[in-house]
């Protein structure tokens, strides 16, 4: 199987780019759904006296923009195996978020074919905001 929905399955092939902006409007949409209205992630303030610049993103949102994109990329009918994510850096206001994936390795296995994936999200100054793994059965 070397590709499914246009998508190349081969190893070291990169999925299509997701981006998204980081600032208020995502957060706060995010905290809306998840009852996280914490100063940090609202108020330049308080992001300021932790050491930022102003108000930084929050960490769980990297991890939903993996999903997202494993989910547009692959479709409903695939499952998300497995997924870990390790936050590196914060997500500062203004920036914009890319979010990658690469395939690292295609399985044949019962039922399906497993795709491990290498994922990572960077900043438009191409800091590494968060990086991990996937894996998602077709």
């Amino acid at each position: 199987m070397n590709k499914i929905n246009d998508i190349d399955l081969t190893p070291g092939a990169e999925l299509p780019v997701l981006t998204r902006p980081a600032g208020l409007a995502a957060w706060n949409r995010f905290a809306a759904i998840n009852d996280e209205f914490i100063p940090i992630h609202m108020d330049d303030d308080a992001g300021r006296a932790a050491g930022f610049s102003g108000a930084i993103g929050m960490g769980n949102l990297q991890w939903s923009y993996f999903h997202i994109l494993l989910r547009q990329t692959f479709g409903e009918s695939a499952k998300i195996a497995r997924i870990a994510c390790q936050y590196r850096l914060p997500s500062l206001k203004g920036t914009v978020l890319s979010i990658r994936a690469r395939i690292a390795e295609v399985n044949l296995v019962d039922g399906g074919t497993d795709v491990e994936l290498l994922l990572w999200s960077q900043d438009d100054q191409e800091r590494q905001i968060a990086s991990g793994s996937a894996t998602v059965r077709l």
